[in-house]
């Protein structure tokens, strides 16, 4: 079994009941038996644990709080990855490890590890259905920031079989769900694919509101901000419905960027993005109706490009997270937006060039009959893009 499959069910039924339903509810969780021998932990987990960009490995059959746990966890990315923390662990689920210990504290004082037997004589030894302590570690700042609810595990009979220890992330579930219902479940997925940055080869959209200063002045602030708020969402609708990554959001403009490994292939990632561009036109009508504007009085310039070698990647802080992107290219299509006055959209030729016959015919686009124009010589052209990039060769689409 490779490191990133995921964990057979335990062999007990009980535990094997455990782990599903973890499992299918997608929490973070690990399974200890009646012994506290780790047999099974949630993919969930290991990603977390891995940063997002591997599964880590639980060392399976061995005591979780034994040298081989401490060995293991202290090369993960995140979580109970310090001696520290794994001390904190211990002292907030080692009275369960002692009531399930035969040989009571002298005998779990030589099962744990070295740096946790001082702990063991502070140790209650403890019983329930159910019992919740903190955590530590799990990428944020405080240890006490990690509840951890352990749930004993018993068969038929009513028999102790094991502890299933499923912990979650510090927000309450009401924070949570404001945060998480109105995600879409696919462009989560597709943001944790970049969590570890590297080059790829993606088509780049950038738009941006014209008119926007004198909009603002008009209107009221309270409107403006309406009016902002209902162009994000469609624009970032439009983007995940294509299947790309939402960028960077500055002012009135939007970023996004559709990768060759995650829609299949270069050709898909020029198509993608075209399609969003459409999309996003459509939903305009509908976003000035409800700004009591008329349709030309909301208007967005796009400029796409394709970048062959774009370093993207996912950036989390304490406030936030999102996906950016490196790279000549996407310099290169903030230069063309700007020059796409009137609405036009402005597609450069390496990104058409990408289209294959049968998604070119599905945009209704025929490449070999279109025409470019340098960026520089274009009558909208700003004095960056004729300065910056005035090479490049663009058609309107």
């Amino acid at each position: 079994m490779s490191g990133q499959e995921s964990y057979p069910l335990p062999e007990d039924p009980a535990l094997a009941d455990a782990a599903r339903a973890i499992r299918d509810t997608g929490h973070w969780g690990w399974i200890v038996d009646d012994r506290w021998r780790i047999v099974w932990a949630s993919d969930e987990i290991r990603m977390t644990f891995g940063g997002l960009t591997e599964m880590v490995p639980f060392p399976l059959g061995s005591h979780m709080f034994g040298p081989e746990w401490v060995r293991a966890s202290t090369a993960w990315r995140t979580g109970p990855n310090t001696i520290e923390i794994n001390r904190f662990l211990f002292r907030g689920a080692g009275g369960l490890a002692l009531t399930d210990t035969p040989g009571g504290r002298d005998e779990l004082r030589e099962i744990v590890d070295p740096a946790l037997r001082d702990l063991v004589d502070e140790l209650t030894p403890t019983d329930g259905a159910m019992q919740s302590f903190t955590g530590a570690g799990f990428g944020v700042r405080r240890a006490e920031d990690v509840p951890i609810v352990a749930f004993r595990v018993r068969d038929t009979s009513g028999r102790l079989v094991g502890t299933a220890l499923i912990s979650k992330p510090p927000a309450g579930m009401a924070m949570l769900g404001a945060v998480t219902f109105n995600a879409d479940l696919g462009h989560v997925a597709r943001m944790g694919l970049v969590a570890g940055a590297g080059r790829r080869p993606a088509a780049v959209l950038f738009a941006d509101l014209e008119a926007s200063s004198s909009l603002s002045r008009r209107l009221s602030t309270a409107s403006y901000f309406r009016l902002g708020r209902r162009l994000v969402r469609a624009a970032d609708q439009s983007v995940v419905d294509a299947g790309g990554l939402v960028g960077r959001h500055v002012g009135d403009g939007v970023s996004a960027f559709f990768l060759a490994e995650t829609v299949g292939s270069e050709s898909r990632a020029a198509q993608s993005c075209i399609a969003s561009v459409r999309a996003l036109r459509e939903a305009l009508g509908d976003v000035a109706a409800r700004s009591d504007l008329r349709p030309e009085e909301v208007v967005l310039r796009f400029g796409l490009h394709w970048g062959a070698n774009l370093y993207v990647g996912l950036i989390s802080t304490s406030g936030r997270s999102e996906i950016n992107a490196l790279g000549d290219q996407v310099n290169e299509a903030a230069r063309i937006e700007p020059c796409a006055s009137g609405g036009l959209a402005l597609a450069s030729k390496d990104l058409i060039e990408r289209l294959e016959p049968d998604a070119a015919a599905a945009l209704d686009l025929d490449p070999d009959r279109l025409t470019y124009t340098p960026l520089g010589d274009l009558s909208s052209a700003t004095e960056k893009a004729r300065r910056d990039a005035p090479s490049i060769a663009v058609c309107e689409i």
